[in-house]
């Protein structure tokens, strides 16, 4: 079964016209992008773009043997002429299938925004899911890439949907068995909110999925380069660097995220509680919180002969916040993220007395590289993903304090080993993540 891109931007088009924004204005060539429509096989087309007829011509395809047009949502970008030639457009009603003459078998997805997804099948048994822009499967979806109670052969063979705004929506088809490892995932209806450039196809391959041009034919089934994601990631910035943020895009597309939060609650600090007060807002419901500084059992959690066991996390309901010990007790195969590593640093520092200059020298610098050295070799052989954060600070002034020089020193050496377990490294800046490794 063959797909034809006739276009992959939102319904507006990208650019938007009359739009000054940096998006737009770098919009150009392959990155210029027209409402997204597909074209399956040559006889099944799926929403309208401005000039179907020319953009097919321009893919090398005919809309002579178009049988049917179905519509996945209501439309409000440029108004949209129907070419002579092709049927009037229609829609199919949530959960009902249409068979078509040469093969294909079309089923209609309920999705939780106005609109309509399409599961497409074709005469020797390839499976697509197309949703229409900014939606999700509505209701449960089982492994068979069907909503509950339907049947089907397994996960699909391509899935286009609208990755940058629902990231989400992919995380539910990955939770469900909808989309697994070898699913080709590919962004469509991208607008002019995604970053400019190369970082929209950094930041899709971060999840798995993939962008590609206007005007290009997938083919269902085929083999092809699955984007190669990272099991073990560390993201460094700066204060308001927009590091944390980027670690939660990293696993924004991905079920059951545990969120290992190390600063834990300080009584009277309000402008503390109100960062965490934000960075709660920020989760996806379906992920749950750990406050911990024990890293190294989560770490070791789901490899072999690993206790089941985890300490500080008791069982807890999908979706909720796990706050404190025995407030939860994540799945041993859960992407982790830990935020962060210099708060976890402060923890260990306070344990082993580093801050006391007779402390450190009589054994506290020692007991300190002995828990630094156990959490680097937990990370080195985890099996689980992990995305963590810290902050860089070696780029400042010195520290005016022993303190907090013995402070900054530590957290480099730190940042440095546990990076080097790491397939990949990052740096934010000013909210852009430059890539220091992989």
């Amino acid at each position: 079964m063959d797909v034809t891109l006739l276009g992959t931007g939102a319904p507006q088009g990208l650019p938007r016209p009359g739009c000054p924004c940096a998006a737009c204005a770098t919009a150009v060539g392959d990155e210029a992008r027209a409402a997204t429509a597909l074209l399956v096989d040559g006889a099944l087309m799926i929403d309208l773009t401005p000039g179907p007829a020319f953009a097919a011509a321009r893919a090398g395809q005919s809309l002579t043997g178009v049988r049917q047009v179905l519509l996945s949502h209501p439309h409000d970008g440029p108004v949209m002429e129907v070419p002579a030639g092709l049927p009037q457009p229609g829609r199919v009603a949530d959960g009902r299938e249409l068979a078509l003459l040469d093969g294909h078998r079309v089923r209609a997805v309920a999705v939780d925004i106005p609109g309509t997804g399409y599961e497409i099948s074709g005469a020797t048994g390839e499976r697509l899911l197309y949703l229409p822009p900014g939606a999700a499967p509505a209701g449960p979806v089982n492994g068979n890439g069907r909503t509950a109670g339907g049947g089907g052969p397994g996960p699909y063979d391509l899935v286009l949907l609208d990755v940058p705004a629902r990231p989400d929506a992919l995380a539910k088809l990955r939770a469900s068995g909808a989309v697994d490892a070898a699913t080709d995932v590919v962004a469509v209806h991208i607008d002019h909110d995604v970053p400019p450039g190369p970082e929209l196809h950094r930041r899709l391959a971060a999840v798995g999925a993939r962008a590609v041009p206007d005007g290009s034919t997938l083919v269902v089934g085929e083999f092809h380069a699955v984007p190669d994601l990272p099991r073990r990631t560390l993201v460094l910035g700066g204060a308001r660097s927009g590091k944390s943020v980027e670690a939660e895009r990293r696993l924004a597309a991905f079920p059951d995220v545990v969120y290992v939060a190390t600063g834990g609650t300080r009584d009277g600090d309000q402008d503390w509680a109100q960062r965490v007060s934000l960075h709660r807002e920020r989760r996806p419901g379906s992920w749950r919180t750990v406050e911990t500084c024990d890293l190294v059992p989560l770490l070791a959690a789901g490899g072999p002969g690993a206790d089941a066991e985890v300490p500080g996390t008791d069982a807890g309901g999908p979706g909720t916040d796990a706050e404190g010990p025995g407030a939860g007790r994540p799945d041993e195969t859960s992407p982790l993220l830990i935020d962060c590593l210099a708060l976890w640093l402060t923890h260990v520092m306070d344990e082993v007395g580093a801050w006391d200059d007779a402390t450190w020298e009589a054994g506290g610098r020692q007991a300190l590289r002995e828990r630094t050295d156990a959490l680097v070799a937990a990370v080195r052989h985890t099996h689980r993903t992990v995305v963590a954060v810290s902050n860089e600070v070696g780029s400042g002034v010195v520290p005016a304090t022993a303190a907090g020089r013995r402070f900054r020193d530590e957290l480099g050496r730190l940042n440095a080993a546990f990076g080097a377990e790491c397939e990949q490294l990052l740096l934010v800046v000013a909210g852009q993540a430059l890539a220091l490794r992989g």
